[in-house]
């Protein structure tokens, strides 16, 4: 076996014999390699009691190393690889998580150092996937207007060439990879469990479908369950891995969020979509942008390329009104325009006195307005046309065969339409009992 092999084969051994992230343990990769971290440990030579006692209660499940064989080669009936540093396709963003610091010592913020490997299932090289990726992320029980939007950002990004990255749970995560889909571009999912085990069930179609055309990623080995904390610890590769972060909708207590204070923490974009301040679903986007300097506003895909794309690269078109004719006039101008009554006409001296402007100075702009097509000579006076009408800010009743406004946002499977995968025909999860979800920690 060369020496690589040895490597991959240690990481896959310590990686199940403690959880992804271990700071102790990666810091000793770190320092004298994997293969001779896992020999120490096996000797019984521990850094920490803490560590002693996690590897004791892993021991009695079986031999780490024909555990770590077993997992490989069930690796590679899957079709599935495992990505090590040493290979040309590791994502080079997450290992900023080796300088992730919370300052709290609950293993959840402490435990946030880089991969030692990841599965990867799917055709693309992984790093050159992720080299231009966004993160789209928030609640499971989301809105229609936060699926709306989900949708228009997703499908924005992929057909701009970005990679649409998420964690694969319902609501916002499968709208955003159902909309990548949609658009013909790149998604990933990044799960906290095994690149074979689709969870949510309900969701089996869509992972199939990314395996096919993007990539399913993890850090556990295949066959791993979907425990609760295991979404936590995934999170901080969602917020490394990618050049931003988008929160669409979040509750006040929610997994999505915890993401988020791991992209404000390594200094990446915190992109945040504002919501109706009566939705319990954006409460924390609300927050996020109340507290967090850091966080940006963002409504659609041009803004989101715009804060994560290269300095030049794109430029969102700052939001303006519908253009009118009357923009474009001097002060005097636009006086006398506003001067010439709705209906009927009226002469240049009751012009002059209706705008306060001098008579010499209200025949000289009528006939730019006559040549801008905004007011029409009579027989009495001068009247407004059409397009000055049209131009001219005033409030009108609707006319009485004027088309009424929808009634509500579009939903997504109106907009989108994935084979097999239809937004708007999301089955629910077989009636059997399943691994309990964290309610407000896979987000």
């Amino acid at each position: 076996m060369s020496a690589e092999d040895d490597d991959r084969l240690a990481r896959v051994a310590l990686t199940w014999l403690v959880e992804p992230g271990h700071r102790t343990v990666w810091e000793l990769v770190q320092q004298q390699g994997a293969a001779a971290t896992l020999a120490e440990i096996l000797a019984g030579r521990f850094a920490t009691p803490s560590l002693g006692n996690l590897v004791a209660a892993r021991a009695g499940k079986g031999d780490p190393v024909r555990m770590a064989e077993l997992a490989l080669r069930h690796t590679r009936r899957l079709g599935a690889r495992v990505v090590v540093p040493g290979d040309q396709e590791w994502p080079g963003r997450v290992e900023s998580l080796a300088t992730l610091e919370f300052g709290r010592r609950d293993r959840v913020h402490r435990d946030v150092r880089p991969p030692l490997c990841i599965w990867v299932r799917g055709e693309h090289p992984l790093g050159a996937a992720l080299e231009r990726s966004v993160s789209v992320v928030g609640a499971r029980a989301a809105t229609s207007y936060g699926l709306h939007v989900t949708m228009d950002i997703a499908f924005g990004l992929a057909e701009q060439g970005w990679t649409v990255v998420s964690g694969g749970a319902m609501g916002i995560d499968a709208t955003a990879h159902r909309a990548a889909l949609g658009a013909g571009g790149l998604t990933i999912a990044v799960l906290a469990c095994g690149v074979d085990r689709p969870y949510p069930v309900s969701n089996t179609a869509l992972f199939e479908q990314i395996a096919e055309t993007g990539l399913l990623m993890s850090e556990w080995p295949p066959g791993s369950d979907p425990l609760r904390h295991r979404f936590l610890i995934r999170n901080r590769v969602i917020a490394a891995a990618t050049a931003g972060t988008v929160l669409v909708e979040a509750a006040a207590r929610s997994g999505a969020v915890q993401t988020m204070g791991r992209v404000l923490a390594l200094n990446r974009p915190a992109l945040v979509v504002p919501g109706p301040v009566t939705s319990a679903m954006s409460v924390g986007c609300h927050e996020l942008l109340r507290t967090c300097p850091g966080t940006r506003v963002v409504t659609n895909a041009a803004q989101v390329l715009d804060e994560v794309g290269r300095i030049g690269e794109y430029y969102a078109e700052p939001a303006r009104a519908l253009s009118h004719a009357r923009d474009e006039l001097d002060e005097e101008s636009a006086l006398v325009l506003e001067a010439v009554p709705d209906h009927g006409t009226a002469g240049p001296e009751e012009l002059a006195a209706r705008a306060g402007v001098r008579l010499r100075t209200v025949l000289q702009r009528l006939t730019l307005l006559e040549i801008k097509g905004l007011v029409v000579r009579r027989d009495n006076g001068f009247a407004l046309t059409r397009a000055a009408r049209a131009s001219v800010s005033r409030t009108a009743p609707l006319p009485s065969n004027a088309p009424s406004p929808p009634a509500a946002i579009p939903s997504p499977a109106a907009l989108f339409s994935v084979p097999e995968l239809s937004v708007g025909t999301q089955k629910s999860p077989p009636d059997r009992k399943e691994l309990p979800a964290a309610p407000e920690e896979q987000g």
